[in-house]
């Protein structure tokens, strides 16, 4: 059901660009041929250009992902990889309505990419997606087996089986276009507007209330300490006082609408919510702050991921109330449809 290719030696690619650069001072290149496509994504493409590397075959739509620990590329069935990225990204536990939406989700994710050719943060060739949170989490069957004990292994993949199945080709769109399905692990109580932390509006992507995710989720609260000298350090500041009215402190100018922190300023230098969230290496950017002394800051953070896009905890509170997975989808995706994936593939 699957292949794998072993990643390129960067000497044998190494020879092959002298060769090409050699080529083209006596070739000419229609232009037509190579086109450098900026993804409707987080980021923009690592390098160049690059040929849709996802086909349509009679094994149906394959995706080359590329395993980040084993350094090969696996290409597997579209229905077999959703399977491995839900039992990656959500726990096994979960109502069967959550699973089926994030399967969904997962499903649209990996079709938008390949559709608009989208090889942000790929650090190999020929392969589409990584194993890992830069796109989504995966595991094949091996990985599975080795993850899950002989007595359940089947238990739990009749139970991926059974929500990948009947979402079978199933994909979200905003105006009959995949949409850029996005998901985190706990809100804080809300979801977050795209803007407001990426750098571009998107339509489906707004702030919803999401209360359940206090109640279920055992990473809504977490608390991290850090030395002065690491926060100077990463944050890039001379000195933070410990008052936070100083012009030099820590201080909240605004706040996002899904209640997190939007813009402040720490050490006389202003930051975004996300920025210091990443520098420092918190679960959310809502948080808040105490010093300990005048050598630590103790940071409690409420929520765990971006917050942009559907919340998995969020995803099995409302299965737990009896919503059906369509009705999560297209609450925390706003104004989306469910449609066929089939006919957009068929467009590569």
């Amino acid at each position: 059901m699957h292949k794998k290719r072993r990643v390129w030696n960067h000497r044998v690619i190494l020879w092959m660009a002298v060769c090409l650069s050699t080529m083209l001072c006596v070739t000419i290149i229609v232009p037509g041929l190579l086109v450098k496509k900026i993804p409707y994504g987080i980021s923009d493409p690592s390098g160049g250009t690059k040929e849709l590397p996802v086909q349509p075959t009679e094994q149906g739509f394959m995706v080359p992902v590329y395993l980040s620990k084993k350094d090969v590329i696996e290409t597997v069935p579209l229905e077999q990889y959703v399977k491995g990225v839900l039992a990656a990204e959500m726990p096994i536990d979960f109502e069967l309505e959550a699973l089926k939406a994030q399967a969904m989700a997962a499903r649209t994710y990996v079709v938008r990419r390949a559709l608009e050719q989208d090889y942000s943060n790929m650090p190999v060739r020929d392969a589409l997606v990584t194993d890992t949170t830069a796109h989504q989490a995966y595991l094949n069957e091996q990985e599975l087996r080795e993850k899950w004990d002989k007595r359940v292994y089947e238990t739990n993949m009749a139970k991926i089986s059974k929500a990948v199945n009947e979402t079978k080709d199933e994909i979200l769109t905003y105006q009959h276009q995949p949409i850029n399905a996005t998901f985190f692990s706990t809100s804080n109580g809300y979801t977050e507007n795209s803007e407001d932390y990426w750098p571009f509006k998107i339509p489906y992507l707004r702030s919803v209330p999401s209360p359940w995710d206090v109640k279920l989720s055992p990473r809504y609260e977490e608390t991290i300490e850090l030395s002065y000298t690491s926060v100077l350090q990463k944050l890039g500041v001379a000195n933070i006082a410990t008052i936070s009215t100083s012009s030099k402190g820590m201080k909240v100018l605004e706040w996002s609408t899904g209640h997190r922190i939007k813009s402040m300023t720490i050490g006389g230098k202003t930051f975004s919510g996300r920025e210091v969230r990443e520098k420092l290496g918190l679960a959310s950017s809502q948080f808040i702050w105490k010093w300990k002394g005048s050598q630590q800051i103790v940071f409690t953070t409420y929520g765990y991921g971006h917050g942009v896009g559907l919340s998995q905890w969020g995803a099995n509170g409302m299965a737990k109330e009896g919503k059906r997975a369509e009705e999560i989808v297209t609450y925390y995706y706003t104004g989306v449809s469910i449609e066929k994936a089939t006919p957009y593939i068929n467009k590569t």
